[in-house]
């Protein structure tokens, strides 16, 4: 029988194997079937802490460069001959192989290392100079998910990770395709990940911190993103800060926007981290390890204009309850200086 810590959830197209030691059962659950040819899509990182069988089951292994996702897939896809995709590592790593499984008409495995949620959804960029010849967006059809692997960074990092996580079921509560599946997904997530947080590292359930990770994410790429993904992904792009970071500082400010707009989705995921609508930014800045501020983050301030006309200029802004305009952002980006 399955349970919360080990179980098989196969969801359509796609299947996710969750259990600690999936990581090194990864050679054996690729051996047969559409996985028995594959290229390995990770980084040196991620790699080293991965069985030998992977690489050596591969019939090539590519290394992901640093930086955007565009640019990063743009770099390795002419070298990439069988778009069967096993991608180990975070999230630029996954949506660095679902880019190029787009434009080539391929499939990915998602190992994720981190608890970004990219192993969970369709959404991602696509790489530079091929945008028009992608045939279709892709979701990992198989994700092999090892609570151990995706629970290694260190404490505040994990929390910036885990906020970024929670952002996901936040969003997906008030969108115009929230529905009532996500919404189940999204706060029993936001309530696992908010109970792991509150124990020390040396006592927190690892397991309870992924599984709330994946529901989020499952949620997010059900309902779609609002203000609060609008916002951090265009001040990662615009502004060069690291992304987890980033969604952690900016999150106890959009979830407080969304109180008076969505009333009802705050209140309910204010009660799933066990607080009430009026202290669930502190709740938020608390499980995130304390506030954050974009200064701190090697912003440059002096880009802010230029993000703010991006966020504007972004239709997904339109997801938003009552959509804020130039100056509340404006606003909101100041608070998160």
């Amino acid at each position: 029988m399955s349970n919360d810590r080990d179980f098989t959830w196969r969801d359509g197209e796609r299947t996710v194997v969750f259990r600690d030691g999936a990581l090194a059962e990864a050679p054996q659950l690729l051996a047969n079937g559409i996985w028995e040819r594959f290229e390995l899509v990770t980084t040196p990182r991620a790699l080293g802490d991965a069985p030998l069988e992977l690489a050596e089951q591969a019939t090539a292994v590519h290394e992901v460069p640093r930086g955007p996702v565009p640019d990063a897939a743009a770099t390795i896809i002419d070298s990439v001959r069988n778009p069967t995709l096993v991608a180990l590592g975070g999230g630029r790593v996954i949506d660095v192989a679902k880019a190029i499984a787009a434009v080539r008409g391929g499939r990915v495995c998602a190992v994720p290392t981190t608890l970004s949620g990219a192993e969970m959804t369709t959404i991602h960029r696509l790489p530079a100079g091929h945008e028009h010849a992608a045939r279709h967006l892709v979701r990992p059809a198989l994700v092999i998910a090892d609570p151990i692997e995706m629970t290694g960074l260190e404490d505040g990092p994990l929390r910036a990770s885990a906020m970024n996580a929670l952002a996901h079921g936040a969003e997906s509560l008030y969108t115009p395709l929230a529905n009532p599946v996500a919404t189940l997904q999204a706060l029993r997530g936001a309530e696992l990940l908010a109970g792991a947080l509150d124990h020390p590292a040396e006592k927190r359930d690892r397991a309870a911190l992924a599984l709330g990770s994946l529901l989020c994410a499952s949620a997010l790429d059900s309902a779609g993103y609002a203000l609060h993904h609008v916002v951090c992904q265009t001040l990662v792009w615009v502004l060069s800060t690291p992304h987890a970071e980033t969604n952690a500082t900016m999150l106890p400010l959009t979830v407080e926007a969304m109180r008076s707009r969505a009333p009802g989705a705050i209140q309910a995921l204010a009660a799933a981290l066990g607080t009430d609508a009026a202290g669930v930014r502190e709740r938020i800045e608390v499980l995130g390890g304390g506030p954050r501020r974009l200064g701190d983050l090697g912003a440059d301030r002096g880009r802010l204009r230029r993000a703010l006309d991006a966020i504007l200029s972004r239709p997904e802004l339109r997801n938003t309850p009552d959509p804020p305009g130039r100056e509340e952002i404006e606003r909101l980006l100041e608070a998160a200086w």
